[in-house]
């Protein structure tokens, strides 16, 4: 019985460690944060307007071409500084914004002073819609097909690198395929 006891906690560190050690050796990046959407219809969704007079953002006007859906807030210090690389991603590519738990105020002040990339935003006050979305916090950025569907999730802020080594690329892709 004694020897059990003592062999306990070396079982218990095994399993500990096998727990941590496998992500690591399949290659799988344990910061990575999976999405169960990939592939699946974007969720219905009808996004009040933050200006008056504006569109909102539904679920429909994602389909038709390829789109990218950044949620985004003003409070947010990495949506500050992703904001160039989505105002220049903007200018080639069809951007739309959810406004995620923010006062609207603080949102039309935040665009104001950074600039407005977005051809349509949303507000989501409530939080209901990143929720059906899967986000986990802002930023996130998703790039959606002419379908629809969700084909990729960044979380985090929009880099550079990711435009460019991510981004860029499936968006390339994803026009081949619609011609």
């Amino acid at each position: 019985m004694t020897r059990v006891v003592f062999l306990l906690p070396l079982v218990l560190f095994a399993v500990v460690a096998g727990y941590f050690a496998v992500p690591l050796l399949t290659g799988r990046d344990p910061g990575e944060l999976p999405s169960a959407l990939i592939d699946r219809p974007v969720p219905d969704m009808a996004l009040p307007p933050l200006f008056e007079g504006a569109p909102g953002l539904g679920s429909d006007d994602l389909r038709g071409g390829v789109t990218l859906v950044n949620f985004f807030a003003s409070w947010c210090v990495p949506c500050r500084a992703e904001h160039p690389v989505l105002t220049r991603l903007a200018q080639s590519e069809t951007l739309h914004g959810i406004s995620y738990k923010d006062d609207p105020a603080r949102t039309r002040e935040w665009l104001a002073e950074l600039g407005d990339p977005f051809e349509r935003i949303g507000t989501d006050t409530s939080g209901r819609a990143a929720i059906e979305w899967g986000v986990y916090g802002v930023p996130e950025t998703y790039i959606i097909d002419r379908d629809g569907r969700i084909r990729y999730r960044h979380a985090g802020p929009v880099t550079r690198t990711v435009l460019e080594d991510e981004i860029l690329p499936l968006l390339r892709h994803l026009r081949e395929a619609e011609s």
